[in-house]
């Protein structure tokens, strides 16, 4: 990631008081590579993206004021670099102003849940790829909660400052507006790192109108432990709507191995409530990401999901809910998916 010029020449076109920015950064994230599915006998070929990281364009500044005072900005949006369509001009990956002092962070804008850090930290592939961790936890709460199950528009957050001994958090409140129903969606996220050890806890509600959406509730309790030789992770995932509800259980570790890294998981979900207490699932997803450089990585990752009951879920990427290409299990049915590729970072 680093400083560009041409960053502050595009700015400056758009907005004179860009000039005046302490410094501005153009980054970014480009990952394809090849994606083999198996549902059943239904089976798919892709060139894929976001194997291991979420493919990305951006900008971002920050201006130092003095007396410790700052100001910053923040928009990213995704980009589809196997098609070459313009999904990042909306900039909804993350739209942020921020003023940041000794007394920690105020955030403005459309930004990333509480909820979704403590899962994707604690998640060996990052909660992406065949492998993610999201492939049981976000589905069985249902395609309602899945749209501000990873952001959230209209936000307001707090972010403790990082001289507190360890001890970290943020809050989130976000005013549902334009909806006949007008509550506030909040988050919660508080954690504590020393030495190898990071714990944390989130918890998020997003009310909805009773009369035709139920409420989305989601609860996570993580943790890792780093032994040097290796990193283990654990995570404790809850998911409501309405009556409907799931709890998913993660063990898995990131092991260094040379320029490389092996990681590994296993996920296990249990859904409860009328018609889908029998609908269970079950992840195992194995991977290893060789360095070429700190910014260049090859990677390979093999996963395998098994459905108990009518439950449909799929290794494919989700996608605010949906499988990738609408690629989804029958009932009961072994999801399978192993994915290579080229991940650079700018």
């Amino acid at each position: 990631m680093k400083k560009s010029l041409l960053a502050l020449a595009v700015l400056g076109a758009f907005a004179g008081t860009a000039s005046a920015q302490s410094s501005v950064t153009l980054f970014g994230i480009v990952d394809l590579g090849y994606k083999f599915l198996e549902n059943g006998d239904t089976k798919q070929h892709q060139l894929s993206q976001d194997g291991i990281n979420s493919s990305r364009f951006g900008v971002r500044g920050i201006e130092d004021m003095g007396g410790g005072l700052r100001a910053g900005f923040w928009l990213e949006g995704a980009i589809n670099p196997d098609t070459g369509t313009p999904a990042g001009q909306t900039w909804q990956r993350r739209s942020t102003v921020s003023l940041i002092g000794n007394w920690g962070e105020v955030r403005l804008g459309r930004d990333y849940t509480p909820g979704f850090w403590n899962t994707t930290i604690f998640d060996p592939f990052g909660t992406n790829g065949v492998g993610a961790f999201t492939n049981v936890s976000i589905n069985p709460a249902g395609g309602a909660g899945n749209s501000v199950y990873v952001r959230n528009n209209n936000s307001v957050g707090y972010f403790l400052p990082p001289n507190l001994g360890g001890f970290y958090g943020q809050f989130m409140m976000a005013a549902g507006e334009n909806l006949a129903y007008q509550k506030m969606d909040y988050g919660i996220r508080l954690g504590w790192a020393a030495g190898p050890f990071n714990v944390a806890f989130s918890t998020q509600k997003n009310p909805a109108d009773p009369a035709t959406t139920p409420e989305f509730e989601h609860n996570n309790i993580a943790g890792s432990w780093n032994f040097g030789f290796m990193t283990l992770m654990g995570q404790w995932d809850e998911t409501k709507l309405g009556a409907r509800k799931a709890q998913v259980y993660l063990i898995g570790a990131v092991v260094p191995l040379g320029q490389g890294e092996i990681h590994a998981s296993y996920v296990d979900g249990d859904q409860k409530g009328a018609g889908f207490d029998a609908n269970d699932a079950q992840q195992f997803a194995i991977g290893y990401v060789y360095n070429l450089s700190k910014r260049t990585a090859l990677y390979g990752t093999y996963s395998q999901l098994s459905n108990d009951g009518s439950a449909t879920l799929a290794v494919s990427t989700m996608q605010n809910g949906v499988p990738n290409n609408g690629f989804s299990a029958a009932g009961g049915q072994k999801s399978t998916g192993y994915e290579f590729g080229i991940r650079h970072a700018f």
